[in-house]
């Protein structure tokens, strides 16, 4: 009965959040300003890339830095699926498109499941080669392809217009689709984590030796969450392309993954609450200290603007945070975890 009770009191906790959500989004969309609105938008698309390379990196224990490449593809599948001929006849100045670029046009929502499964299927075949290593020879492996989809992105015209960038991409996404997706993501990757196979995960991430010890089959493991991470990845790297209306190859250097990577440390490995709440800090943090940046008035002495300081101000946040909070805001813990009463030996 004991037991009962608490799935019970979880499940309800659960769906509260859910439903808190979709509130929130249908109310932002509905009555924030478009500032707002794209902040919250961006925030959005950023959990869904956080919480799927958590999976990997976090749950998993995979030093994996990936997610620019897959993101990347993400996006250039996204807008070759969603901007008109006329529109890529009209900007493709380098080279002709390939006929069957031209071909190739569905709608928006078609257009991010085909980037998610675009992106897991090249994960899939990676995963063979890069799962031969481990450590940090896994994060100089993983690193390297992404500056290798970058390079094919800048060297293929005839497909994504080279250095110049794919323009013009219809403007779909909106809250309805950031925040759908961005819920979807959670409840996928959650429903993973407290299944057998995220077990398995949170094994390999442990000790791998020992969880091959025990039977698990680790490659099959690494595969699943490698490849579940990117089909995220490829659907936020879809959401951006359609939220900027513009993506060009520098868009997705290492520097998104460095992010993603301050994102996940900073709410905690293997946290998807920390993940969620890593990148509000974060990505709304940042925004909300460009007042930093802009000529002040402190107790009557005005200030001359100072860009770059919100990013002082930041980094020793940051730093403030890690020193207190070795494991991250969140540590290991989901937010249930917080709920749950701590047991008391008589």
């Amino acid at each position: 009965m004991v037991q009962d009770s608490i799935f019970t009191k979880d499940r309800l906790i659960n769906l509260s959040i859910i439903l808190l959500a979709i509130w929130f989004t249908w109310f932002a969309q509905n009555h924030f300003e478009e500032y707002t609105v794209r902040i919250i938008n961006n925030v959005a698309i950023f959990i869904i890339l956080a919480v799927s390379y958590n999976l990997i990196n976090g749950v998993t224990g995979q030093f994996s830095l990936e997610p620019n490449g897959f993101v990347a593809v993400g996006a250039y599948v996204t807008a070759i699926l969603t901007v008109d001929a006329n529109g890529m006849l009209y900007q493709y100045d380098i080279e002709d498109p390939y006929p069957w670029i031209l071909a190739l046009q569905t709608n928006f929502f078609w257009a991010l499941i085909f980037s998610g499964i675009i992106s897991s299927l090249l994960a899939l075949s990676l995963s063979f080669p890069v799962f031969r290593v481990r450590g940090d020879y896994l994060a100089i492996v993983t690193l390297g392809f992404g500056f290798i989809i970058r390079i094919l992105a800048i060297n293929s015209p005839e497909i994504t217009n080279g250095s110049l960038g794919i323009n013009d991409i219809p403007q779909a996404s909106n809250l309805y689709w950031t925040g759908g997706f961005a819920i979807v993501a959670v409840l996928v990757i959650l429903n993973i984590i407290y299944s057998k196979y995220g077990r398995a995960m949170k094994a390999v991430r442990d000790d791998e030796d020992a969880a091959i010890a025990m039977g698990v089959n680790t490659f099959k493991i690494k595969t699943l969450a490698f490849t579940t991470s990117a089909f995220f990845e490829g659907i936020g790297g879809g959401l951006l392309a359609a939220l900027l209306t513009s993506i060009s190859p520098d868009l997705f250097t290492f520097l998104l993954t460095f992010q993603l990577l301050i994102i996940i440390v900073l709410g905690g490995l293997g946290s998807t609450t920390g993940a969620i709440l890593g990148t509000i800090f974060v990505m709304a943090g940042l925004e909300w200290m460009r007042f930093l940046d802009e000529p002040m008035n402190i107790f009557g002495y005005e200030t001359d603007g100072l860009p770059g300081m919100r990013m002082v101000v930041f980094s020793l946040l940051l730093i403030i945070v890690m020193l207190f909070a070795r494991e991250g805001l969140m540590g290991k813990k989901e937010l249930k975890d917080l709920f749950k009463k701590k047991k008391v030996d008589k």
